[in-house]
């Protein structure tokens, strides 16, 4: 029998709920019936970056009208949801509490259970609300603000981790250098819409790790470097603010396709999902897939307004477990979140 699970996402500066079905047949991918998403990039801007505070007391004002949304768009009523699932971890502890809060307490008024959902597994598995859903086993890049990381996936919870960052996230690297640069925030998209006004060979920038022989990434180095260029420019800097954009992106997404590649070889697959928000970049698309394409390498992602964070990962990570029987829901409405919550231990509770 099909299940509705709603799903809340809160983990930092997007408010997200999401209303998935489950499916009755095995291995069918759930539906995603309706979605809604406020983000908080407008508030955040006067100060630079995201404020935890402000995040956590916007949490609050949105959740419940996203959730009368959804559920307009979708012609369903409260009281026929099955599961509430919530973001449990990793992210900030404040907007963490709220979205568990709000999704345990209107769980005991509708006397449902509830799910905590790993963060980290609903970008992984976001590709399959795409209209080209993958199939296990992949190579995963999940490739965010806060975490870059090289995956095999050979099933739902059956993750083994490849290669990760040893420092700076690559949207860290994008979003430093962007503010190094003078560029407003969010700064990856800023420097990724500048540097294509600019010429990617202009400076010439390191590639950390590139050649490691291992997986791993780093990008701290490349900051530095960005800076010091950007410090050699001195008053030069903004008419070649966009060659140093350019240059730095090149950089980034030359290392996160060349890790990527070399994950292939190392796992024999042929099946990349590429998940996060910097997902959405389009240098990395096309050369990501450019280079696949020559190898026979099918590349999925999610849909572009579904690489940041969002309800709809959230509702579809929950359904994707219930539906391989991986979990039981809660019904004491007891909760807790993870700020910090590694993805293998998820993978390590699975037999």
């Amino acid at each position: 029998m099909s299940e509705l699970i709603l799903g809340i996402e809160s983990s930092c500066d997007e408010t997200g709920v999401a209303l998935v079905r489950t499916r009755e047949a095995p291995g069918q991918v759930p539906e995603l019936l309706a979605h809604a998403l406020h983000s908080q990039i407008e508030m955040h801007q006067a100060y630079g970056g995201v404020v935890p505070e402000l995040a956590s007391r916007d949490h609050i004002r949105r959740v419940l009208p996203l959730t009368d949304a959804v559920l307009r768009e979708a012609g369903v009523a409260l009281d026929a949801v099955d599961v509430v699932a919530y973001t449990r971890g990793p992210g900030l502890a404040g907007a963490l509490l709220v979205g568990a809060g709000v999704a345990s307490a209107m769980a005991a008024a509708l006397d449902r259970p509830t799910l905590g959902v790993h963060h980290l597994e609903g970008h992984l598995l976001s590709p399959f609300l795409s209209a080209d859903p993958p199939q296990f086993p992949f190579v995963a890049l999940l490739v965010s603000g806060g975490h870059t990381q090289l995956m095999r996936v050979d099933g739902v919870g059956r993750y083994a981790l490849l290669g990760e960052t040893i420092d700076d996230a690559a949207g860290e690297a994008f979003d430093k250098s962007a503010k190094l640069l003078g560029l407003g925030y969010p700064g990856g998209p800023a420097l990724s819409r500048l540097a294509g006004e600019g010429d990617a060979r202009a400076f010439k920038l390191p590639r950390p790790l590139l050649h490691s022989g291992d997986l791993d990434f780093s990008f701290a180095g490349l900051k530095t470097a960005v800076l010091t260029q950007a410090q050699r420019l001195g008053q030069a800097l903004p008419e070649r603010r966009a060659d140093l954009a350019a240059s730095t992106q090149a950089a980034i997404v030359e290392v996160l396709v060349k890790k990527t590649l070399a994950a292939l070889a190392a796992t024999g697959l042929q099946r990349v999902v590429v998940a996060g928000g910097v997902g959405a970049n389009r240098l990395l698309r096309e050369q990501l897939d450019a280079a696949c394409a020559q190898r026979g390498v099918r590349v999925h992602y999610p849909e572009l307004h579904l690489c940041t964070d969002n309800g709809a990962m959230i509702a579809m990570a929950a359904a994707m477990r219930l539906q391989g029987g991986l979990e039981q829901p809660r019904r004491d409405y007891a909760f807790d979140v993870k700020p910090r919550w590694s993805l293998e231990e998820i993978s390590a509770s699975i037999p």
